[in-house]
């Protein structure tokens, strides 16, 4: 197949590219180019040069072929302006970040130690529980890790507290940064398919990923 790059494009994740760059650890070549994507002030334009070498490959048709993939998979869209990462302090940005990921407008972001970072729509004594509770779950996924993902091939290490349909009244989702984990605490129906994902997740890697 012989693709056409669309180089006056600028280029960034979609929310569902996003996640999956931060959802897991191990990497693979679609979450290495995602991840640069988000590793800079200003979202990429289109250069087959550029390309190649996010891709880590020397083939320029590999290197269009993964993108190509990644626009199938709806991981990527492209913008006639640039776009800018989310500016100012973190602790200031979050908090406006994380609200439009609730049905609710209640979610947090904890760090791997079991405290939290940011919070919305939370009181704090419920932030701190959640928070060290996003910790122990993140033990148990751990402890349980060969059952779940490779036993019964689940790719996700998420977990949810669901009602009586199974929709999820509170959902932790664990998000990596390079060497470092998160967690995003939902409260009630999340709407992770949301612009403010993908910012979030650049906010992160432009503190965290340098």
């Amino acid at each position: 197949m012989r693709y056409r790059l669309l180089d006056h494009q600028f280029v960034l994740p979609t929310p569902a590219g996003a996640f999956y760059s931060v959802a897991d650890p191990q990497q693979d070549p679609p979450r290495r180019l995602l991840q640069r994507l988000l590793s800079t002030e200003s979202s990429h334009q289109l250069e087959l040069d550029a390309l190649t070498e996010w891709a880590d490959t020397q083939s320029e048709d590999e290197a269009l072929g993964l993108l190509y993939h990644l626009q199938t998979l709806g991981w990527v869209e492209g913008f006639a302006d640039p776009q800018t990462a989310p500016d100012g302090a973190l602790e200031d940005v979050l908090p406006g970040l994380l609200e439009p990921l609730s049905a609710t407008g209640k979610a947090l972001l904890a760090d791997a130690q079991g405290f939290h970072i940011a919070s919305v729509g939370f009181n704090h004594e419920t932030s701190v529980e959640l928070s060290a509770a996003s910790a122990d779950l993140a033990s148990l996924y751990e402890r349980h890790r060969g059952l779940l993902k490779r036993n019964m091939g689940l790719s996700t290490s998420a977990w949810a507290l669901v009602d009586a349909a199974g929709n999820s009244q509170t959902g932790f989702w664990p998000l990596y940064i390079t060497e470092q984990r998160f967690v995003l605490i939902i409260s009630g129906v999340p709407h992770l398919n949301q612009p403010a994902l993908t910012e979030l997740v650049w906010a992160l890697s432009k503190r965290y990923a340098q």
